[in-house]
């Protein structure tokens, strides 16, 4: 008995050690987020602050609290900080080969923070991914795509291939093709594109409408059409375009072919 007691004693600093341990991991767990979130609402409400950087900012302050709480709980078990530095100073080479990709991440993310070649809520294709950009942080950016799924991609992935942001402007251009028969009257199909054009108030007076004949194709004569909008317009007036133009011709008696197989039967 008294040498379970015995054990008991020993093992009981451990324990309590332990206790306490679990403890400041909660609270440094829990006050981590607490701060991070202050640190995100505060900068997002500031009207001159873009979002991006509140995302960013909120993510470091994260970090920081919980490597704060890693080192609190490690001093409760004997290691002093400046026995752990000198640890992790013995330990960086090690550790920065091990961790060679979560560290370009952070890198990374620190120039898309500076350069900003996207912004939260910016439409984008990163390297080929597209998506609404939703996050940035100091590890990944985070895109939700068109039918709501959910990507996350490295920092150093998005920094070190082609981003092209079709959210940058406010406005942008629309291009668009119509193909007439060739006995059609292709001045006449040509007004009627514009008609349809100028009569939507989506459609920018300046830039001014362009339609042209830009190819004579297989079995049909093609005018192309250019039309500048306001980018949060540009894939409702494209929808609407298609449809109106398409009814245009029709009333006004354009035709719009489609290809024809023609078979050829040796007489014989």
């Amino acid at each position: 008995m008294e040498g379970a007691m015995d054990q008991m004693g020993v093992y009981m600093p451990l324990i309590i050690n332990a206790a306490k341990a679990l403890v400041v991991l909660i609270i440094g767990w829990f006050l981590a987020g607490f701060l991070a979130g202050i640190v995100r609402k505060r900068i997002v409400s500031h009207p001159q602050i873009d979002d991006t950087i509140g995302g960013f900012a909120a993510s470091i302050v994260r970090w920081l609290v919980l490597l704060v709480t890693i080192i609190a709980i490690l001093q409760l078990f004997g290691i002093e900080a400046t026995s752990l530095v000198a640890v992790l100073g013995a330990g960086t080479l090690a550790v920065g080969l091990a961790l060679q990709g979560t560290l370009s991440d952070i890198a990374a993310g620190v120039m898309l923070i500076i350069f900003r070649p996207y912004k939260i809520g910016q439409f984008v294709d990163i390297g080929g991914t597209s998506g609404t950009v939703k996050d940035l942080n100091i590890f990944v950016t985070e895109l939700v795509t068109p039918d709501n799924v959910q990507i996350i991609m490295p920092n150093g992935k998005a920094w070190g291939t082609v981003v092209t942001n079709y959210s940058a402007h406010e406005t942008r251009r629309l291009d668009l093709t119509f193909g007439i028969d060739y006995g059609d009257d292709a001045d006449k199909a040509t007004q009627i594109i514009l008609d349809v054009a100028n009569a939507d108030d989506r459609v920018l007076k300046e830039p001014e409408p362009w339609v042209r004949v830009t190819n004579l194709g297989d079995s049909s004569v093609d005018l192309g059409v250019r039309i500048w909008c306001n980018a949060s317009d540009y894939w409702e007036l494209k929808f609407h375009m298609l449809k109106t133009v398409k009814e245009a011709f029709d009333a006004g008696g354009i035709s719009i072919p489609y290809p024809h197989a023609v078979e050829i039967q040796k007489a014989g």
